[in-house]
């Protein structure tokens, strides 16, 4: 897969997201430290930036209260950014819910990407990206 952006609305995003977004509401982050869900949250989170575990099977993880799902999060945190480590499949309920919660963004991390959602996303004002690492643009973009 390519290291640069996919369309030049895709590259403005990474660079909005990175340089105004600081409070993620993470969808599907994992407990499991082996995991890439925890090891990309674990590094934003080193690098300030406030992750809010969205996950309806756990109750701590990074230190954070976890929350069965982004509408309950955005009850106690202003979620700037939704950044997803679910199936593909699984993306269209999230941006639904990322557009409910008023979240600025959504980052699809690597192998997930759905067209329809992103175009729904954009339609709403958010920002998007798919297919991309928000650690390895982060490391990019300092």
């Amino acid at each position: 897969m390519s290291n640069t952006p996919n369309t030049p609305t895709e590259a403005t995003d990474i660079a909005y997201i990175l340089g105004h977004c600081r409070t993620v509401g993470v969808v599907g982050l994992s407990p499991q430290p082996h995991r890439d869900s925890y090891a990309v949250s674990r590094y934003m989170q080193a690098q300030g930036w406030r992750i809010v575990p969205i996950n309806p099977n756990a109750t701590n993880i990074l230190g954070e209260t976890a929350y069965p799902s982004l509408t309950e999060a955005a009850r106690h945190h202003r979620i700037e950014l939704v950044n997803v480590f679910r199936n593909s499949a699984d993306v269209p309920p999230v941006v639904d819910e990322a557009i409910a919660i008023g979240a600025q963004g959504v980052w699809l991390q690597m192998g997930v990407v759905h067209g329809v959602a992103a175009a729904k996303a954009r339609a709403a004002g958010l920002r998007f990206v798919q297919d991309r690492c928000l650690m390895v643009e982060h490391r990019r973009f300092l």
